[in-house]
């Protein structure tokens, strides 16, 4: 019973810390049911190329952020659900070793641990939280975003075969990831999965199959005699996107490059073993 009461004050005392941690512009993280599983850094494929960022495991979600003042402090903070995220473990790449993918409904991404035990001891912990809260009856996400191609991986639209030039720049389709040109992704669409009002950047072929899909639904949802009319909100319901809407803001190309320096200034992973989680 005493381990019991210990284990629950240093678990809230560890969690205050992660949350004061991103100061005023985080969200509050502790609650009584959620345990800090453990905690490190990963390296995060971002459009400027692979970048150092912090992650927090806990029991029912995972929190990462940028890394500042040595990692004292961070911010962008992003917390997603387990029961919202699939992973693939992937072989080491050109520029990622250690690297899996991370699926969640809004964005997908890769990251890379600095070594192969890390790696496997994130995914392992990861996919037992994630079993238990399975089994407890969360409900598994059904729709996963696309992982966005790299902007180096190619120098042209993967629609219209346009040379990128300093004016001519990248640009991502939220529904097929490519790396196409302004004139390819004009047009906007909602992607429920995503956002389910924010009018999302997409290329055109893209947009007519959304269209499709949308007129599909809408002659579905009558023939059913669905009349409810009710429609969406412009606004952003109080939730934060903000890695998101920072990435959609890039439009230098300036991809950093792997390399294995950045390994020597890791942080390992540390599990802090939540012997209380067994039962």
């Amino acid at each position: 019973m005493v381990d019991q009461l210990t284990f629950a004050e240093e678990n809230r005392d560890r969690i205050q810390a992660v949350e004061n941690s991103f100061g005023p512009s985080g969200k509050p993280l502790y609650r009584p049911s959620r345990v800090l599983i453990g905690e490190g850094r990963l390296m995060k494929q971002s459009r400027r190329g692979p970048q150092p960022r912090v992650f927090f495991l806990f029991n029912d979600v995972l929190v990462y952020g940028s890394i500042i003042l040595n990692g004292r402090w961070h911010k962008n903070q992003q917390i997603i659900p387990l029961e919202d995220i699939q992973l693939e473990d992937l072989e080491d790449g050109v520029k990622m070793r250690n690297q899996w993918l991370i699926r969640t409904p809004r964005k997908s991404f890769y990251v890379a641990a600095a070594s192969y035990e890390e790696k496997r001891a994130w995914i392992e912990h990861m996919e037992e939280c994630q079993s238990r809260l399975l089994s407890s009856g969360r409900r598994r996400s059904s729709a996963f975003a696309v992982t966005w191609i790299p902007d180096e991986a190619s120098a042209i639209c993967m629609r219209c075969s346009t040379k990128f030039t300093v004016t001519q720049r990248r640009h991502h389709c939220r529904k097929c990831g490519f790396v196409v040109c302004g004139g390819c992704s004009k047009k906007r669409a909602v992607i429920g999965h995503i956002h389910p009002t924010k009018q999302l950047r997409v290329c055109g072929i893209c947009h007519s199959g959304l269209l499709t899909t949308e007129a599909q639904a809408q002659g579905t949802t009558r023939e059913r005699g669905d009349s409810t009319g009710k429609t969406g909100s412009d606004e952003d319901e109080g939730e934060e996107y903000s890695e998101v809407e920072v990435e959609e803001r890039i439009e230098d190309h300036d991809p950093s490059r792997w390399m294995d320096s950045q390994i020597d200034s890791w942080s390992t992973y540390v599990y802090l073993k939540p012997e209380h989680l067994k039962h």
